[in-house]
């Protein structure tokens, strides 16, 4: 077998830094496996341009990688200001003003982009501005006008984002804006939407109906960073492909003393819902302007892959800092040495019981044998994914490598813990057939060796979505062909 190969995804997120000729090709090299699309920022055009930068890219570097469209949302902010910012100073007045033509901000008030703020809030409720550097109280509402008291020295620039401690406010998740944009996003062909500040099932699946409408399949993604989310989580999962735990605006709504018990309780619970999860936000932010992470930053890292996420997410890292590259390095480095020391300690006594799909089932019993026999890889021939999302749910151990003729199935794939995905056509095959075919490539490819043993998944009736119903166990024998030691 080849030395270890590194089974946690690592999403970057484009933007100037990574526009320089020759860098997106070097991103992913270091190991990028998804592009994240700040919708945000940057018009349609150039997102699109963007989106083909990375389609010309992955085929001169020869990887699957897959594009994730991430959704602006009803993020609120205040408004600009005279002179770009003002100093606020604890104890001082500061009203909000929820108007269309508020005037330019002060050092005494500034608009606010949700008009329906006011009818939100009540006395005595704090809101936390830019991220909580700083913080105002509420003490009465006058119409449209929010009259605060601040409670920290601060600076406070334009278009600063703004969360009400705790959560609670109205606005929905998609806006007019959203919803032109996943028609953008449909255009491109990206593989994945992400919803921000999505509360509830609903959101997620109007936005998943708005896809489809555009003739998209792209997974769905609720990013839980709402309090109403958490509320919400189990619903929120279900109704999602993939769940990002982003710790940016949620640890601003629920205090960040309770972020940490979150991230684990989110990635949990995704996993035993058969979703996959990113940890996202700050996760080397460090390297926004420095070439080595900080300690704490390492173990942040780590400790996610050790909870078991799918991925890891870099945002301004790539973005816009000074070392695109070697924060890609550093991510990569950290999650193969917490793999390392990553327990594959399932435990099929308490496994999920009266599965209703044949592939679920597979699926485990694979990774029974994997656990009980010891094997060197599974081999999933797979339509959609579904398989082998079924098996890196279990987190057992061996790499799952994924064999499939559609080339969005392995983009998405490509998000998938331990799972490689490959490009194979296996049509006109029998089962019998794609398993000697499929080895083979792995055994050329240096992944396989002479005795190793492996479990292969597929279909009785080849290229149908949803019918693995067989599972093999072969072993490599001397001339790299596959050896069958037993079918069930």
């Amino acid at each position: 077998m080849s030395e270890h190969r590194r089974r946690t995804r690592i999403l970057a997120t484009l933007g100037p830094a990574t526009d320089p000729p020759g860098v997106l090709d070097a991103i992913l090299r270091a190991g990028v496996n998804v592009v994240r699309l700040n919708f945000s920022h940057g018009d349609p055009a150039g997102q699109i341009a963007r989106a083909q930068a990375v389609r010309e890219a992955a085929a001169r570097v020869g990887v699957e990688v897959g594009i994730l469209a991430d959704l602006p949302g009803p993020k609120i902010r205040v408004e600009r200001f005279a002179e770009g910012k003002v100093e606020l100073k604890a104890g001082d007045r500061f009203d909000l003003v929820a108007r269309e033509d508020a005037p330019p901000g002060t050092r005494h008030e500034v608009g606010v982009s949700y008009l329906g703020l006011p009818g939100d809030l009540a006395p005595g409720n704090v809101l936390m501005l830019d991220d909580g550097l700083v913080q105002l109280r509420v003490e009465r509402i006058e119409g449209e006008r929010i009259v605060n008291t601040v409670l920290n020295d601060s600076v406070l620039s334009d278009r600063k984002g703004l969360n009400k401690l705790g959560g609670g406010l109205s606005l929905g998740a998609l806006t007019e804006r959203d919803r032109e944009l996943i028609g953008v996003a449909a255009q491109i062909g990206v593989d994945f939407i992400a919803v921000s500040f999505c509360r509830n099932a609903e959101d997620m699946e109007e936005a998943r109906a708005i896809a489809r409408s555009h003739g998209s399949d792209a997974a769905m993604v609720s990013k839980v960073e709402r309090a109403e989310a958490i509320e919400n989580l189990a619903e929120v999962i279900e109704a999602s492909d993939v769940v990002m735990v982003a710790r940016g605006d949620l640890g601003v709504e629920i205090g960040d003393a309770e972020l940490p018990g979150l991230q684990k309780k989110i990635i949990r619970e995704s996993l035993a819902r058969n979703k996959v999860v990113i940890t996202a936000t700050q996760m080397l932010q460090s390297m926004v302007d420095s070439p080595i992470p900080t300690r704490a930053e390492v173990l942040d890292v780590a400790n996610a892959v050790i909870d078991g996420t799918d991925a890891v997410m870099l945002s301004a890292e790539t973005a816009a800092g000074s070392f695109p590259v070697r924060a890609v390095e550093a991510m990569a480095r950290i999650c193969i040495g917490a793999e390392r020391q990553f327990a594959h300690d399932f435990d099929f006594e308490k496994a999920e019981r009266g599965l209703e799909r044949a592939d679920q089932a597979i699926a485990m019993a694979s990774m029974f044998l994997s656990e009980h026999i010891g094997v060197a890889a599974i081999v999933a021939m797979t339509e959609s994914g579904g398989t082998a999302r079924y098996l890196s749910r279990y987190r057992a151990g061996p790499p799952i490598y994924a064999f499939s003729r559609h080339a969005g199935a392995r983009r998405r794939m490509a998000l998938m813990r331990d799972v490689f995905p490959i490009d194979y056509d296996s049509r006109g095959q029998t089962p019998r057939q794609a398993a000697r075919g499929s080895i083979q490539l792995l055994v050329e490819a240096g992944v396989l060796e002479t005795g190793d043993r492996v479990v292969f998944t597929s279909g009785e009736h080849m290229e149908t979505h949803g019918a693995t119903n067989t599972l093999r166990l072969l072993q490599v024998g001397k001339d790299g062909r596959a050896e069958g030691l037993g079918e069930l």
